[in-house]
């Protein structure tokens, strides 16, 4: 029993880092995509087709 605690309990932790990594990755992205957007938005006059 204690072998299926232990292995429990590192899924667990392996969990959470990872949720923790998604977060933290998640809102780096959502800035740059918005830092970006606001600079595309900026030179949209330069911008010819």
């Amino acid at each position: 029993m204690e072998k299926v605690y232990l292995t429990m309990k590192n899924a667990g932790a392996v969990n959470i880092a990872i949720g923790i990594i998604m977060l933290i990755t998640g809102i780096t992205l959502g800035v740059m995509s918005i830092v970006y957007g606001g600079i595309l938005l900026k030179r949209k006059s330069d911008v010819e087709f």
